[in-house]
C-alpha cells in the first residue's frame, strides 16, 4: 500500500484533508486516528506533525506526504518537491523593530530569532551574511521585546501578528512557500504515485476551471470560440434548427462572468456554467 502523511494540525490539515477527500480517497477521522487504512484506494494515511513529514518521505517511511514547502527546505531530509497543490501560500520574511533594518545588509552581525534554523542559515551563507541564528519553537515576534534577538524570520500570511508585536517587514522574502506533495527521488516513476498525482491535478484543474455551454448561430461561431477556445478544442454540435450550434468547452474559473459578457455581445444565447467535481487532463 502506497503510505501518504497528512498534517495532522495547522493550517495545512484541513485543506490536505479536503483535497484528498475531492480526489476520491476515503480518510474521515472518526476521532484522533493516527492511522487510516483506505483499502479501496490500496493507500493507508499517518497523520504526523507537518514538521516530521519532509524527515519520514526522506528516510523512506513514508512513501510520500503534504507538508510546506518552508518546512521541507527547513529539514535536512532527501524528500524533494513533486507537486506544488496551491494552498496554505505565505511569504517568509525578516521583520524587525520599525525604522531598524531596511536590507538583507544591515542584518550583518545581529541576532535572527526564527523557527527555521536550517533554512535561514542556508539563505544567510548563500548571501554572505554573518548573523547569529537563534532558534525558538513558537511565538518568535515576542523574541525582540525579551531581548532574545534583534529581528525574527519568519512565516508571513497577513502581517497583523507582526505589526501587534512593533515589527516590520524589510528586504526581499527569503521564498513563497505553499503546500507540496513531496516524495523520494526515487518514488518518481512508482505507479501508485502517479496514480496519487494524476488525482491531484484532477482536483487543482476542477478547482481552476468551469464547464460553459452555450448556443451560437453558425455565423457567430469563430468570434464565440475565439473567447473560449478551451484546453484542446471546444465541443461543437449541431441542433434541431440548423442555423444555431450548441458549444461545450472548459473554461477558467476566474472572471467567468466576464467571459459570458462577451459571448453574450457575440451573440450566443442560454449561456450555462457549470463547476467540476473532478477530472483527468
Amino acid at each position: 500500500m502506497l503510505r501518504i502523511a497528512v498534517p495532522n494540525k495547522g493550517s495545512l490539515s484541513e485543506p490536505a484533508i479536503t483535497m484528498l477527500t475531492e480526489a476520491g480517497y476515503q480518510l474521515h477521522r472518526r476521532g484522533r486516528e493516527l492511522v487510516i487504512s483506505d483499502h479501496a484506494n490500496d493507500v493507508e494515511f499517518f497523520f504526523l506533525r507537518p514538521r516530521d513529514i519532509a524527515v519520514h518521505v526522506g528516510h523512506g517511511t513514508i512513501h510520500v506526504g503534504i507538508t510546506g514547502r518552508d518546512l521541507l527546505r527547513d529539514s535536512p531530509s532527501g524528500a524533494v518537491e513533486h507537486r506544488a497543490l496551491g494552498f496554505a501560500r505565505s511569504t517568509f520574511r525578516f521583520a524587525g523593530p520599525a525604522g531598524e533594518f531596511t536590507s538583507l545588509e544591515d542584518i550583518q552581525g545581529h541576532r535572527i530569532a526564527t523557527s527555521y534554523d536550517k533554512l535561514v542559515r542556508d539563505y544567510l551563507n548563500e548571501a554572505g551574511i554573518d548573523a547569529e541564528v537563534v532558534h525558538l519553537d513558537g511565538a518568535v515576534e515576542s523574541s525582540v521585546r525579551l531581548g532574545v534577538a534583534d529581528l525574527i524570520a519568519d512565516v508571513v500570511e497577513t502581517g497583523g501578528t507582526l505589526r501587534a508585536a512593533g515589527l516590520e517587514v524589510f528586504g526581499d522574502p527569503l521564498m513563497q512557500s505553499e503546500a507540496l506533495l513531496i516524495a523520494r527521488e526515487d518514488m518518481r516513476d512508482n505507479a501508485a504515485l502517479a496514480t496519487l498525482d494524476r488525482r491531484l491535478e484532477g482536483v487543482l484543474v476542477a478547482r481552476s476551471y468551469v464547464l460553459v455551454d452555450y448556443n451560437v448561430r453558425e455565423r457567430d461561431l469563430n468570434a464565440a470560440i475565439a473567447i473560449t477556445p478551451g484546453l484542446n478544442s471546444p465541443t461543437i454540435s449541431p441542433l434541431m434548427n440548423t442555423e444555431w450550434l450548441a458549444v461545450r468547452v472548459m473554461v477558467k474559473a476566474e472572471n467567468i462572468n466576464s467571459v459570458m459578457d462577451r459571448l453574450y455581445a457575440e451573440g450566443a444565447r442560454a449561456i450555462i456554467v457549470t463547476k467540476l467535481a473532478a477530472s483527468r487532463i
